[in-house]
């Protein structure tokens, strides 16, 4: 176990580094992909202005979806959208939402029932889709069909073969599912050369053609699976990220959803119990789409679902109203992020200059006067919700290939990283909202004498005590030469890059003499950090109420903790003092020594398990109390030696 030294961090200059660090012009075009829950894009940068690039059939966004027709071939895109109606068990949509996610997720349970396709569990337990033959793919395959889609159609506009990327993830996509992204690209044959925040993206795209783009932007991005909340300072073609927020598992399926269960009830309250099969739900479940969709632009629908059965038929009205009641928990859901964010860059709404629309929700027209009363102030519509990830994508691509000069980004992480040092206490080396990429270092020591190895367990969150925060990696340091608690010098280094993957490495630092084992070298040992699951929204939004709610109580308990963990240690000062003085103390005295340690440790664990809080004046007394009749029994241990020697 670690116990905290003097602290050390190291930071970067993030906005120098990242002047000076950007790679060499690259011979090959570099594409932005927005690779979507629901739909994909894909741009480019000719000249200094970014443009959508269209696929084969004109379209300027593609479906994300895959499907395997009934003779094992692979649709991707328009043509596997187009046959989901008859084929819906083969044919995969909104994946995207189970990258990084484990198959036992209650909130991937929940939606199951709205999904005509099988999701099962790998050997690892993480979620993965399967066909009707049994073929089972994980949401990565997936994703990497999409990007193969995405670099054919950049093939067919550039003069050469497509090689590097620049894709988008929602900002608050974790570790494993940077890391999946990544992977994906690979897969498709694609160097991605960044990962980058989708309503960072947008707010490039919005702010790089800008006579006068210096101010403060707010990104409300609600796509098809997520939703993001950002907020950007823009100087000078500077793009700093000063806080993010979001939703990992809200979007525009849900609202489908919704929609989809309302049509279905009034059918049923109409037709009494009737079994729909397969492809009814499927009919019922884009019908519900394309309602939404009209509901954008116009106050009333019609549902019209001809022989949803044999012998009947869905034909049905569905007001604007209707809809925004049935969503009414979904839009809500999106406005405490959107509070958090403004408080973590310490502003008011009407310090906000300029609101961003991204994503398709937000073409709803009740999600803009919600998000116009949040910053009492009109959204700003003029950007193409469906197109701004993809041109900001391709403006960062343009940046890394040195096409584009003077346009910097600094982005940040989304929440608190750090160890576990002794007592179970987080001590935090990255806080949330850093602009990365960032590296920060911190000294440690060991917290008992001889101690040969330390365990480091990383942990990301925001309470004070790690078992109130979410364990993501760990790993030992080993071959520290024994010595006193305290001696060796410990460093952790959090190196976070620019697409928001973490490293952790641990160096034993002590200056050790020429003949120990390893000659005076440093130990090293390092991962790179992968959790392995990704947060659902529910686990964020908890995560950040807990530590506000908790805030005064948590820090009340961090220091009793602290005192319990330094009565701890004199207590196993103590425990040594026996060990190597007992045999010459007399059995009174050391049954006294004993007594005093035990009943100290019982309360030590008291604290810890949030049992009983001791009064520390009282515990204080308790120690001294042991430290004087630990000291009487080594001054009777010494008088005996003397005595001893003079005879």
């Amino acid at each position: 176990m670690l116990r905290t030294v003097n602290k050390s961090p190291i930071g970067l200059h993030v906005r120098n580094y990242l002047r000076v660090t950007l790679p060499r012009r690259l011979k090959h075009s570099v594409i932005g992909i927005d690779l979507g829950t629901t739909n994909s894009a894909v741009a480019i940068v000719e000249g200094k202005v970014p443009k959508i690039l269209e696929n084969e059939e004109g379209g300027r966004t593609t479906p994300s979806v895959v499907a395997y027709t009934k003779d094992g071939k692979k649709l991707v895109g328009e043509a596997a959208k187009r046959q989901a109606l008859v084929n819906p068990e083969n044919t995969f949509f909104a994946t995207k939402r189970f990258i990084g996610r484990q198959f036992a997720d209650p909130r991937l349970q929940n939606s199951l029932s709205n999904i005509p396709y099988k999701v099962v569990a790998n050997g690892n337990g993480d979620a993965c889709v399967a066909t009707d033959t049994g073929k089972v793919m994980s949401p990565i395959e997936v994703a990497s069909d999409i990007l193969v889609k995405m670099k054919s159609i950049a093939d067919t506009h550039t003069a050469t073969p497509t090689k590097h990327a620049v894709v988008t993830v929602p900002a608050y996509f974790d570790d494993l599912q940077r890391q999946a992204t990544k992977l994906a690209g690979e897969l498709a044959g694609l160097e991605v050369l960044r990962v980058l925040n989708e309503p960072t993206a947008a707010a490039l795209a919005y702010g790089i053609d800008k006579k006068q783009n210096d101010g403060i932007v707010a990104v409300y991005d609600f796509g098809g699976g997520t939703f993001d909340i950002s907020i950007l300072d823009i100087e000078d073609h500077v793009f700093e990220v000063r806080a993010t927020n979001g939703d990992t598992h809200l979007g525009g399926e849900d609202f489908d959803n919704a929609l989809t269960e309302h049509i279905l009830k009034d059918f049923l309250s109409k037709n009494g119990p009737v079994e729909l099969s397969l492809l009814a739900m499927q009919r019922i479940k884009e019908a519900a789409e394309k309602c939404k969709i009209e509901l954008s632009h116009k106050k009333e629908a019609c549902v019209t679902i001809p022989f949803v059965t044999k012998d009947k038929h869905i034909e049905m009205t569905v007001t604007e109203e209707e809809l925004d009641t049935m969503t009414a928990d979904l839009i809500n859901a999106t406005i405490n992020p959107v509070q958090r964010c403004l408080r973590d860059a310490e502003l008011k709404p009407s310090e906000v200059d300029e609101v961003i629309m991204v994503g398709g929700m937000t073409r709803m027209p009740k999600i803009r006067s919600v998000v116009e009363e949040l910053f009492r102030k009109k959204p700003n519509t003029e950007v193409n919700p469906d197109e701004a990830v993809a041109l900001g994508a391709a403006i960062q691509a343009a940046v890394l290939s040195g096409q584009l000069k003077d346009v910097v980004l600094l982005d940040v992480a989304p929440l608190t990283l750090g160890i576990e040092t002794y007592g179970g206490l987080f001590s935090p080396l990255i806080p949330r909202n850093t602009a990365i990429p960032v590296k920060k270092e911190q000294n440690f020591s060991t917290a008992v004498d001889g101690q040969t190895g330390v365990d480091i367990s990383v942990y990301q969150g925001e309470r004070p005590m790690v078992q109130d925060n979410k364990l993501i990696g760990k790993f030992k340091l080993a071959n520290i030469p024994p010595g006193p608690k305290g001696t060796p010098v410990i460093t952790v280094s959090f190196d976070i890059n620019v697409d928001g993957i973490l490293k952790v490495s641990a160096y034993d630092k002590t200056p050790y003499p020429v003949d120990l084992p390893h000659h005076g070298k440093p130990q090293q040992v390092s991962i790179e950090v992968a959790a392995q699951t990704g947060f659902s929204e529910a686990e964020i939004s908890e995560i950040l109420a807990q530590k506000e709610a908790n805030a005064k109580r948590d820090e009340e308990f961090k220091n009793y903790v602290a005192h319990a963990n330094r009565v701890d240690i004199l207590c196993m000062d103590a425990e040594n003092a026996v060990l190597q003085f007992g045999k010459l103390m007399e059995e009174e005295e050391k049954a006294a020594v004993n007594s005093k340690i035990a009943a100290l440790r019982k309360k030590v664990q008291e604290i810890r398990g949030h049992k009983t809080l001791h009064d520390i004046n009282l515990l204080n007394e308790e120690v001294n109390d042991l430290q004087t009749v630990c000291m009487k029994a080594i001054q009777g241990v010494a008088a005996k030696q003397q005595k001893e020697g003079s005879t």
